[in-house]
């Protein structure tokens, strides 16, 4: 049963039109800024702190530059279209009608999301690293933020717990993305509530900058010995989110 949804949701989604309007323009966006990489060199792990690109750390600063399209727009798209969309267009109901526990539909649905981010980091990570070994300047060690200078084995281990790490903000973000997208009226305006909800962290908490700042963030807390960003805040706010989206979704009346 539980495997018949995620296949479900999985052609439901990959039929949309957005979803491949997305990918596509992902697409693009990834070509076009490799190509200013190759002709640049010049990347930042934050904004006080610039760095050659080199054939060891070209997978982390190629994410830094499309972290924000990832926040901002893949991710609250693809929320309100799974969440929303197919609430106010009806066809969430014609999936309830089948006797379909509504936690297993959530959980399928929010698996899928993070499926297709995970997809899309692991196509950025893939393309970072392999053409960063072979047109980057090859170096045999190189220095991240904080001067933690590493060998080839240490960045690729560097730039594996970097998207790992950038992966639960991004599991995070989905989650919240998909409780206002259940409270909001249509997809437009879940859109804008994920946006708003975002950039309105950092004024709540100078912790939750991450929300805005995802890879600027996750460079900052590798820098620092024994950081427990993910024990202490990340993880929780997940946990949080996720409660609050199994009651939000038990207590919505979807058939009606």
């Amino acid at each position: 049963m539980m495997t018949g949804l995620f296949i479900s949701e999985l052609e439901r989604t990959f039929k949309r039109k957005k979803t491949a309007a997305v990918l596509a323009v992902y697409a693009g966006l990834l070509a076009f800024i490799w190509f200013f990489f190759q002709r640049g060199g010049i990347s930042f792990f934050d904004a006080d702190h610039d760095v050659k690109i080199d054939s060891l750390n070209s997978a982390p600063l190629l994410l830094r530059d499309l972290s924000f399209v990832i926040t901002f727009i893949v991710i609250p798209m693809f929320v309100a279209d799974s969440f929303n969309g197919e609430y106010t267009s009806g066809a969430l109901r014609m999936v309830l009608i089948r006797p379909h526990h509504r936690v297993k539909l959530f959980f399928v649905k929010w698996a899928v999301q993070c499926l297709l981010v995970f997809i899309i980091l692991c196509i950025t990570w893939v393309v970072g690293t392999c053409l960063g070994r072979m047109v980057m300047p090859h170096v045999n060690e190189t220095t991240f933020l904080g001067g933690h200078t590493l060998g080839a084995l240490g960045a690729l281990l560097y730039s594996l717990k970097f998207y790992g790490i950038c992966f639960c903000i991004f599991i995070a973000v989905i989650s919240i993305g998909s409780i206002l997208s259940v409270l909001m009226p249509n997809s437009i305006l879940s859109y804008v509530a994920t946006i708003g909800a975002l950039i309105g962290s950092v004024y709540v908490s100078d912790k939750l900058s991450f929300f805005f700042s995802v890879t600027d963030s996750v460079f900052r807390e590798l820098s620092r010995p024994n950081s427990e960003f993910l024990v202490n805040l990340l993880f929780p706010i997940l946990l949080i989110s996720l409660i609050i989206n199994l009651f939000v979704w038990k207590k919505k009346e979807w058939v009606g």
